[in-house]
Parts: structure tokens; C-alpha cells; sequence
């Protein structure tokens, strides 16, 4: 479980190293606005997430989560080496999907690795274990990044950037190597009833999946959060200690956060999640000065740490065991499609109206989610202790 969370930490190290300068690269270097970096995200994220499923049923028929996981860890080297190749935002679209398939594809299997490793009774901690060296990670690489950058500039330090990201991502696959497989394996001929799993799905997981997908519609790529940073007057190499916090603050609260799951039950962690997220993206509408922005990348982080996890938990624990795999990818696909129209909707009302309206935007679906969500599912049930 542990190793797991380590092959995440020098992934998310490397893949950090460059993300959070992303958005300002295609802006200095190839003149980006912010719509095309909406369409850039949006592309990325959903053309990737149809695979997320596809790479859940995989696992569940076949039981082999090893090399399906590997070969999404795999993509993310083949992703900064695009990087340092592409001469025009095209070049970095493909490098994006690219990411984003490694992304869609590692995702399941391993969100079932850590399940299946995890003591009973202790699912929400396991994966809020993961989640903190995840994001412990994505603060290592951000925060590597940032002193890069003080210290070359941030002219040709791009390329730097990228060629330099390339050590951890491959620490990362030598050190996948060492993880078991665990679980039963599966015959590749045995059935495995896919369509009629899903469709009697238990009703909370139904409805979790439609809040998933509202509230994705509001919350566009993390590229405009940096890119709102910027034009608040942060410097670029400010704009990464900026998401350096928020990757900092997330991976101090995902265990505690994890592990209150296991004890208060996961709905409650989710709703107060998605109101907290409410509150992020209206610090970012409506941000007199820069003292508001850094307090909104910290709170993301609390949201984050809420959300994560807890969500990957709630579902595992309500899932078929023969379709884990599968409902899990699902999740992440339905989060991967939405953020297209997502994204659009980010860059086309931020070009017409400015950054306020999209933002706002954003706050408003993640309350409505939450208020979804909150809903009594069964008003004359109990619920149930654990999973609320």
C-alpha cells in the first residue's frame, strides 16, 4: 500500500515539475488566449477519460492491474518528452492527451491495488494515505520547480523544466516494478455482465455519479486558476509557489480527512467537500487582492483533501466487488467528459465577460451539488453508520 503510494509520489513529482507552468508557457510562448487553453484542457482531459473505463472493465475481467497501471505510469515520461519536442500549441495539446491517457489509464487499476491492500474497517485511511504522498509529491515537484525558476529565469527555463522532470517519472516506473499483484485472478473467459452490473447499481452510487458530473461542469482545469493568478499580478514563478500551497495543505489534511471518513462516514466529508470548494472558486470571482488568491489555493487544498479520497472510498465500499474496477473508472470518465464543456464554458466566458462570471459560475453548480447531495436518499431509512 505504501509502495503504491510512493510509485504516485515521484509520478506526481515529475508531472508537477511542469503542469503549473503549462498555461503560462502557451501564453508567453505561443500566444494562447484563454478560450484555447480551454479548448487545450477540455480535449486533453475528455478524449483520455473515455479510457478510464475501459481500463476499469480490463481489470475487473482479466484481474491484471499491474501492466495496465504501468503502462498509464508509462506515458507520463512519453509525456515530457513531447514537451520538449512540440514547436506550437498543437505540438502540447497531443502532449496533454497523451498525459491525460497514462492518466486514464492507471487511474482504476490502481485506485483497486490500494482497495484490495487496505485493512478492513480502514478504506478511508488507506486512501487518504495514498492521496498525501500523491500530493506530498505534486509539492515536491512545484516546489522544485519554483527555486528552477528563481534561479534560471523563467525564459529558457521551460525546457529545462521538461527535460528535468523526466528523473522522477522514471524512478517512479523502476519502482512500480517491486508492487505485487494482489486479489483472485480472473479467467479472460469467464462473463462478466458489465451493462446489467451497472444498471443496478445502489441508488447512492447513482446519485453520487450525477452530482460528480454537475459539479465537474463548474470546475474547469486548474490551468485557470494559475492563469487568474497570474493576471492578479503574480509573477511565474509566484504562480507555482501559489499551487505549491494548495498541493502542500492537501496532502497534510488527506489522511485526517481519510481517516474522519472511516468514523463519521463519507457523504458528510463529500458535502462539506463540495460547500468548501464553493468558497474557493468564489474567492477567485471576486479576489481584491492578492492576500484572497493565496487564501483560495489553500482552501482548494482542504477541498481536495475532503474530496479525493473520500470519494474513491465511497465508492469502492459501495460498488460491486465484481465491478470496482469498473465503477471506478467510470467515475473518473464521467469527471474527464464533463471537464470539456467545462473548460469551454471557463475560457469562452472568461474571454467575453472576464475572470469574474466563470468562476462564479463555478461556485454556483458546486453548491447546487452539494445541496444534491446532502439530500435524504431513503427519507424513512436509516442510514447506514459508516457510508452515511
Amino acid at each position: 500500500m505504501f509502495l503504491i503510494g510512493l510509485v504516485s509520489f515521484f509520478a506526481d513529482f515529475s508531472t508537477e515539475m511542469v503542469y503549473p507552468i503549462i498555461p503560462l508557457y502557451l501564453t508567453a510562448t505561443f500566444g494562447a488566449t484563454p478560450a484555447l487553453l480551454g479548448l487545450i484542457e477540455g480535449v486533453a482531459e475528455s478524449l483520455a477519460s473515455l479510457l478510464k473505463v475501459f481500463s476499469g472493465y480490463v481489470t475487473d475481467k482479466y484481474r491484471k492491474k499491474k501492466p495496465i497501471a504501468f503502462l498509464g505510469y508509462a506515458a507520463g515520461l512519453v509525456y515530457k518528452l513531447m514537451l520538449l519536442t512540440a514547436g506550437s500549441w498543437a505540438g502540447i495539446l497531443a502532449a496533454r492527451v497523451v498525459d491525460r491517457f497514462g492518466k486514464g489509464v492507471r487511474t482504476a487499476p490502481r485506485d483497486v491495488l490500494v482497495s484490495e491492500s487496505s485493512a478492513s474497517g480502514r478504506l478511508g485511511r488507506s486512501f487518504g494515505l495514498h492521496k498525501a504522498l500523491d500530493m506530498a509529491g505534486s509539492a515536491a515537484g512545484i516546489l522544485a520547480a519554483f527555486f528552477i525558476m528563481r534561479a534560471w529565469g523563467s525564459g529558457l527555463v521551460y525546457k529545462r523544466l521538461f527535460l528535468l522532470s523526466c528523473i522522477p517519472a522514471v524512478a517512479s516506473l523502476l519502482m512500480f516494478v517491486r508492487i505485487k499483484e494482489t486479489g483472485r485472478p480472473r479467467e479472460a473467459k469467464a462473463p462478466l455482465h458489465v451493462f446489467r452490473g451497472l444498471q443496478g447499481l445502489d441508488a447512492r452510487l447513482k446519485r453520487y455519479l450525477l452530482v460528480v458530473f454537475v459539479f465537474t461542469l463548474g470546475n474547469s482545469s486548474n490551468a485557470f486558476l494559475l492563469l487568474r493568478s497570474g493576471k492578479a499580478g503574480f509573477d511565474p514563478a509566484d504562480v507555482v509557489l501559489l499551487y505549491f500551497v494548495y498541493n502542500l495543505v492537501s496532502s497534510l489534511l488527506a489522511l485526517p480527512f481519510g481517516h474522519l471518513s472511516d468514523h463519521v462516514g463519507r457523504k458528510g466529508v463529500l458535502v462539506t467537500g463540495y460547500l468548501t470548494f464553493s468558497l474557493v472558486y468564489a474567492g477567485f470571482a471576486w479576489a481584491g487582492n492578492k492576500g484572497i488568491i493565496v487564501a483560495a489555493f489553500a482552501l482548494y487544498g482542504v477541498f481536495t483533501a475532503l474530496t479525493a479520497g473520500v470519494e474513491r472510498a465511497y465508492i469502492s465500499e459501495i460498488a460491486p466487488e465484481a465491478l470496482r474496477g469498473t465503477v471506478l473508472g467510470l467515475h473518473s470518465m464521467i469527471s474527464g467528459v464533463a471537464l470539456l464543456p467545462a473548460s469551454l464554458i471557463t475560457g469562452l466566458l472568461w474571454n467575453a465577460f472576464g475572470p469574474m462570471v466563470p468562476f462564479a459560475f463555478g461556485a454556483g453548480l458546486s453548491l447546487s451539488a452539494a445541496l444534491v447531495l446532502a439530500w435524504p436518499s431513503n427519507p424513512g431509512k436509516a442510514p447506514s453508520p459508516r457510508l452515511g
